[in-house]
């Protein structure tokens, strides 16, 4: 069916059919309904290259999911108990706005070119790009073109690299670095001297900021951070739980670990547990995101809670607003987070 077909049964103008779909102000009510009902009787669709060369919106945002580092699992984005709630969180907000969601997962270097296609050949209004991890110089390209975009896990400081006017854009991080401040404060208020870290990728933002506030947390209490006990686990589960094995074959062990992430502590937990190693009481541990699981696992997760579905929504309708009042500007979100207590920290008793 054709935008002309509608018009003829619903007895009006096609340019009247296209006020509607475009959902302008200047159509009597009587006459929206009457065209709305033949579009919803013949479930018409318009015509998005046409939306497109009107100048039109086709009401869609991209969402692009990073994980380059895990390349031997083909499900990687949807086993991920930080990228799947964010992936719903986007679906969900954006359904109720009336968006779609075009869902890319980048596994390679080359796959950036999905990003870049996407935009350059209209098949998107906006994006998101969550999961950063290397500066190919394709988001700065898309932003110098006034694309809006939205940054989720993304330093700021790379956007100096763009210096193009009119450019769209808005970056949003939870606050990483007080996060992981709490986090191992705690365990020093537990006693704990001896503390380790499950790492994170370094080439991404929140990698970063959680390893660098754990040294300065240590150095702050005079206490030294050892080599040893800096634990390289990618954010990926199973890196952890290897490393955390080749950890304990050391023979030597912290008291207390903080993990970059709940994926990587679960891998730890699982790896104590096998080597008889009882947690908390042989070892306590803290972690990052309060995935869903986080609070599932016995026993349950101390972690830093990540506001996921805020930073989500946020991202979400800070693009559509973008798209429909054609706004242009540089924004930046840093969303508050919050430690939360549960049963793997335990109080260091010091031996006399």
């Amino acid at each position: 069916m054709k935008s002309e077909d509608v018009a003829k049964l619903a007895g009006v103008s096609r340019s009247t059919v296209s006020r509607v779909i475009n959902n302008y102000s200047n159509v009597p009510d009587e006459t929206r309904q009457r065209v709305m009902s033949v579009i919803e009787k013949y479930n018409y669709q318009p015509n998005n290259s046409a939306r497109v060369l009107a100048g039109k919106g086709i009401n869609t945002i991209g969402l692009f999911v990073v994980s380059i580092a895990d390349k031997h699992n083909p499900n990687r984005i949807y086993q991920n108990n930080y990228f799947a709630p964010f992936v719903d969180a986007v679906v969900d907000t954006a359904n109720a706005l009336g968006y779609y969601v075009l869902i890319h997962t980048v596994y390679s270097e080359k796959d950036y070119l999905k990003v870049k296609s996407a935009f350059f050949q209209k098949r998107i209004d906006c994006g998101i790009i969550v999961g950063t991890e290397k500066d190919t110089g394709m988001v700065t390209e898309v932003i110098d073109a006034g694309f809006p975009i939205a940054l989720i896990d993304y330093h700021i400081a790379q956007e100096s690299k763009s210096t193009a006017s009119g450019m769209n854009m808005a970056v949003i991080n939870s606050r990483d670095f007080e996060g992981t401040v709490s986090a191992i404060e705690y365990l020093i208020d537990l006693g704990h001297r001896d503390i380790g870290i499950i790492r994170g990728r370094m080439n991404t933002y929140s990698g970063r900021q959680r390893f660098e506030a754990y040294r300065s947390v240590l150095r702050e209490h005079g206490l030294k951070w050892e080599k040893e006990f800096v634990v390289k686990g990618e954010f990926l589960k199973n890196t952890a739980y290897r490393e955390v094995g080749r950890l304990i074959k050391s023979g030597r062990l912290p008291t207390a670990i903080f993990s970059s992430s709940d994926d990587m502590a679960i891998g730890a937990m699982e790896a104590f547990k096998e080597c008889g190693i009882k947690v908390p009481s042989d070892m306590s541990i803290v972690s990052f995101d309060d995935v869903p699981v986080a609070s599932q696992i016995m026993p349950a997760l101390t972690t830093v809670r990540v506001p996921v579905y805020d930073m989500a929504k946020k991202a979400v309708e800070l693009l559509i607003s973008n798209v429909e009042k054609k706004d242009t500007g540089i924004s930046y979100f840093n969303f508050p987070t919050e430690l939360i207590i549960r049963e793997t920290c335990a109080r260091r008793i010091s031996k006399q």
